[in-house]
Formats: structure tokens, C-alpha cells, sequence
């Protein structure tokens, strides 16, 4: 996945760098969608792969053309609209739908270039669903996502498994939007279904708008204190590891570079620091391959103990706290507390990955 992954995010860094220049549709297929499928392994240049213009015959209508056509076996597997990297997509999925029905695309992708939306007919059979099973934004593409997209790559292409597992991509979507509507603003029908559990009295309108903070409040303290344990689990895992380290080397009568020094002090702030990027980066790396070293000035957290490798460098002073990325910038942020490391997930899992491969 990681090939696919530093793909697409440099695909997502040049189209942050042509935005504002792209006026046209046609300057979006040609400088953002042809290379997206090109990342996924078609060849963009031969027409008996993929297919421009393809005709799509609506009823009477003839010579109907969807803009790309994905072929297997002399067939379209995959009908792509692409529209204008400015276009609004929702209203164009009419279009699209016209064009499904008439051909034997199990898929259809519509597109600007930025937000990719998979259709497919789990509904009703030749007929494109209203919503998509499958959507995500190639400025802020998810792991979960790449997971998804990497079925869709040709060499990996199985039109039965990918049906097989699209309806519950559809409604794993659906839940995890409903959620997040839920945590942002906590809806009637939601808090009603929570005071059927908790509350005893007459479930009125009144009623109903007092506890609307409580629950949402609720919300949030339970998810806190999932995270929170847990990081302590990581903590204490953590701080097993090292008790165990400082056993083995006094064994072997070894002094620790850490601790012989009488100037420097690693600090619980800082263990913590190196229990948040051990769950963090334990997404992409096994956690035993995450280490630390501590300095006077700062505090590295590296991959295999390796100091040529070196992730990213606390400086935890109780005045000015920062986080510096071993990125080609050496990149340094400010941070509140030690909870912000998670507001930078992504920048340290890009940083590890680059050692990885």
C-alpha cells in the first residue's frame, strides 16, 4: 500500500500546486485524472484499455459519449464522467445514471479531478444507485481509503470481489456519517434513544432539549477517556519495556547513555510523547521498532534505534513546547500539550513510511 499511498499524495501535493491554474474540463483530465489512473496502472494512451470518449447510446438518442471507459475483454468494466476541477459533482450524477443502464459498466466513477465517487447497482440490478458506495477527496485521502483503492488498481481488478464488498462500503459510509453528524450536534431522535436507557420520567420536548448538552457532553468524555486508556496502556507498556532495557544492561554492565549523564532526565511528559507516536505510528510499523533517545535539549523519537532515522524531536520546556519533523524542511511546530502529537498523525506516519521503503 505504501507505493500506492506516496503516489497519490504526490499526486494530492501537485494539484494543491495547480489548483488556482486549472480553468477547464479539459485541463483537468489531462493534468489530474488521466495521472490518477495512470497511478492505478492503466495505460491512459491505449484506447483498448482506456477509452476516451465512449460511446453510450441512451434510448433514441444515439452517439451519447461518457468521457472514459475502462475496458476488459473489448467491454467497459468502468464508465468515468470527469467534469471541471471547479464543478460541483451532485448535479451531474443524472448524467452519469443516463449513461450506466445502457452499457455492461458494472462501475461508475464521476469526478473532478479532486473528489472521486464510485457508483455501482447494488439497488436494482442495471441501474445505477443514487448514492455512491465508495467516495472520498484526494486532498485528504485516508488510509481506510487507499485500502479500498488498491482493489481498483488493473493488476489487482476483480469485479466480483469488489461488488462482493460494496454494499458494505456503502453503508460502513452511511454509519460513519450518521456518527459524525451525532458527536458534532447530537440530534432528537439520537438523545430520545439515550434517555429511553437513563431516564425514567416522561420524555418531553423540555425534557429532551435539558439533557441535549448532557449527552453531547457525555459524547465527548467517553471518547476522551477511550483514548486516554488507551494511551495509558501504551504508557505502561511502554515504561515495562524500559524497566526491562535498564535491568538487562545493568546485567550485562552496560551504563546507559540516557541515564550516565547526569545533565539529562527523561521526563514523563516525554514517555508519554513516545507513547502517543508508538500508537500512531503503529497504523504502518510494528511498535517494537519505535524507539527513543533522549538529549539535554531535546527528546528524539527514531526507528530502529537507529539514529540516521530519526522521526521527529520533542522539546517539552515548560515554557515553549514544540515538535520538530525530520522532513526535508526539518519542519518545527509549536504545541500546547502533549495531546497535539495526534493533530500531526499524518506527517509522522509520511516520515516513518519514507524509511520503510
Amino acid at each position: 500500500m505504501s507505493e500506492l499511498k506516496d503516489k497519490l499524495k504526490g499526486l494530492a501535493k501537485r494539484i494543491e500546486s495547480l489548483e488556482g491554474k486549472i480553468a477547464t474540463e479539459e485541463a483537468t483530465k489531462t493534468s489530474i485524472i488521466m495521472p490518477f489512473f495512470q497511478i492505478l496502472g492503466y495505460d491512459v494512451f491505449d484506447p483498448s484499455e482506456f477509452t476516451p470518449e465512449y460511446t453510450a447510446d441512451v434510448g433514441i438518442k444515439k452517439g451519447e459519449k461518457v468521457d472514459y471507459a475502462i475496458m476488459e475483454n473489448d467491454l467497459p468494466v468502468i464508465l468515468i464522467e470527469a467534469k471541471s476541477i471547479a464543478e460541483q459533482l451532485n448535479k451531474h450524477d443524472s448524467q452519469l445514471f443516463r449513461y450506466f443502464g445502457t452499457t455492461t459498466a458494472k462501475f461508475a466513477i464521476l469526478t473532478n479531478g479532486i473528489e472521486y465517487k464510485f457508483f455501482t447497482d447494488l439497488d436494482e440490478q442495471n441501474k445505477m444507485d443514487s448514492s455512491p458506495f465508495f467516495d472520498f477527496n484526494l486532498l485528504d485521502l485516508k488510509d481506510s481509503e487507499i485500502i479500498e483503492l488498491e482493489k481498483f488498481k488493473k493488476d489487482e481488478f476483480d469485479l466480483e470481489n469488489i461488488f462482493s464488498t460494496a454494499s458494505e462500503l456503502k453503508y460502513t459510509s452511511k454509519i460513519k456519517s450518521l456518527l459524525t453528524e451525532i458527536w458534532d450536534e447530537p440530534n432528537e431522535e439520537f438523545i430520545s434513544f439515550i434517555l429511553a436507557h437513563v431516564y425514567e420520567g416522561r420524555k418531553t420536548k423540555n425534557i429532551i432539549n435539558q439533557f441535549s448538552p448532557i449527552v453531547k457532553q457525555s459524547l465527548k468524555q467517553f471518547i476522551n477517556e477511550l483514548v486516554n486508556k488507551k494511551l495509558s496502556a501504551a504508557l505502561n507498556s511502554t515504561n515495562n519495556e524500559n524497566n526491562k532495557a535498564d535491568e538487562n544492561k545493568q546485567a550485562e554492565n552496560e551504563p546507559d547513555e540516557t541515564t550516565i549523564d547526569m545533565g539529562i532526565i527523561t521526563t514523563e511528559e516525554e514517555i508519554q510523547g513516545y507513547a502517543v507516536a508508538k500508537i500512531i505510528l503503529s497504523e504502518i510499523v510494528e511498535e517494537d521498532r519505535i524507539y527513543y533517545r533522549d538529549n539535554k535539549s531535546y527528546f528524539n523519537i527514531l526507528l530502529d534505534d537507529n539514529i540516521r532515522k530519526w522521526i521527529c524531536r520533542l522539546g517539552l520546556d515548560y515554557n515553549k513546547k514544540y515538535i520538530q519533523f525530520n522532513d526535508t524542511d526539518k519542519t518545527t511546530v509549536n504545541i500546547e500539550r502533549i495531546s497535539d502529537l495526534m493533530k500531526h498523525k499524518e506527517k509522522l506516519k509520511e516520515i516513518t513510511a519514507s524509511f520503510i521503503n
